[in-house]
């Protein structure tokens, strides 16, 4: 059975990205154990990470790279804003180790969104918040293996993601 819309594949990958040195970094690993389960089409992945797996079978490998405009996109600074102090706290105080360089913590915005932001910056009076996706600006390189493909239930069709093993259970 060949990878295209609608059918439930699991992958076995590394993601490395390049680091300040210009080596691979390993970022990512989905291994037999705990396989990246998705239904092709309705990911919410980058469409050029689909189309690289497009009309694979189970067993084949896979090896390639996405520039950041086919990944996450490049950063943006807009994205990249400061917030008063008042905004992390919790009953008047703020978490003892919380607004710590590299923590992400979730946030809401003013239309009621979920978002991941990443502290930046911890200055006197404001917090530097990141709320790029990690990966944006990245080469992204993926190396690994389709470890099954399947037809996805109406069922996940309707709800727009897998259930059962490496999916959602409810």
């Amino acid at each position: 059975m060949k990878i295209e819309k609608n059918k439930v594949v699991s992958l076995t990958y590394e993601l490395r990205i390049l680091d300040e040195n210009g080596e691979q970094s390993l970022v990512e690993t989905a291994n037999e154990e705990h396989p990246m389960v998705f239904i092709y089409g309705m990911s919410g992945l980058p469409d050029q990470f689909e189309d690289s797996l497009a009309g694979m079978s189970e067993g084949d490998e896979f090896d390639f790279k996405l520039d950041s405009e086919e990944g996450y996109g490049d950063v943006n600074a807009d994205a990249i804003v400061d917030l008063p102090l008042s905004v992390f706290q919790v009953e008047g105080a703020i978490p003892d180790n919380m607004l710590e360089v590299g923590n992400f913590i979730p946030m809401t915005d003013s239309e009621g969104n979920q978002l991941q932001g990443r502290v930046k910056e911890v200055k006197d009076d404001a917090i530097t918040m990141d709320f790029n996706h990690p990966l944006a600006g990245k080469e992204l390189y993926f190396k690994g293996k389709v470890a099954k493909v399947r037809e996805a239930t109406q069922e996940e069709l309707d709800h727009g993601h897998v259930h059962g093993e490496g999916g959602v259970h409810h």
